[in-house]
């Protein structure tokens, strides 16, 4: 998969400070998540479905427990 990351639209969260945080972009079909430190480092891609699936299980606080 050939994705060009200089043609994506990268998005953050309001609420991130100091430039910690995960940077998300669509693709045409897919999502791309990204370190915003290193924007030229290691990108992950997902389907939307595998996506959607993490932003439900975000939204219902079932990642609580990983921060302090």
């Amino acid at each position: 998969m050939n994705i060009d990351r200089e043609a994506l639209a990268w998005r953050i969260a309001e609420r991130s400070a100091g430039g910690n945080c995960v940077e998300v972009a669509r693709t045409r079909d897919l999502i791309a998540v990204r370190n915003s430190k290193r924007p030229d480092g290691e990108m992950v891609v997902y389907t939307q479905p595998e996506f959607a699936a993490f932003l439900d299980g975000a939204k219902k606080g079932e990642f609580d427990d990983l921060l302090d």
